[in-house]
């Protein structure tokens, strides 16, 4: 019988790779972000080359995850650092 795990299903249809670089709560959702993206874009990518998606809707789809992009970027990187805790100095 088949594996019904939702988790594994998941796991296969939306695959994440562990983020290894400096490690912040920003970087590391920003790399979720981008990950989220490039999974999205690659489905729609998909879906325009089998003819399922005219491609005036799939670059506009595209687009619209870029501005999403754009967004998280700003809002997560270019925003400035909190100060950090000196313990009480």
């Amino acid at each position: 019988m088949a594996n019904s795990d939702p988790s594994s299903k998941d796991d296969f249809l939306y695959p994440r790779s562990q983020y290894r670089g400096d490690f912040t709560p920003q970087n590391l959702t920003f790399n979720a972000n981008l990950q989220e993206f490039a999974q999205r874009v690659s489905y729609i990518c998909n879906l325009e080359t089998a003819g399922k998606m005219p491609p005036h809707d799939a670059y506009k789809e595209i687009k619209q995850l870029w501005k999403q992009l754009k967004d998280s970027k700003k809002n997560l990187l270019d925003m400035p650092s909190p100060p950090e805790d000196k313990g009480g100095e």
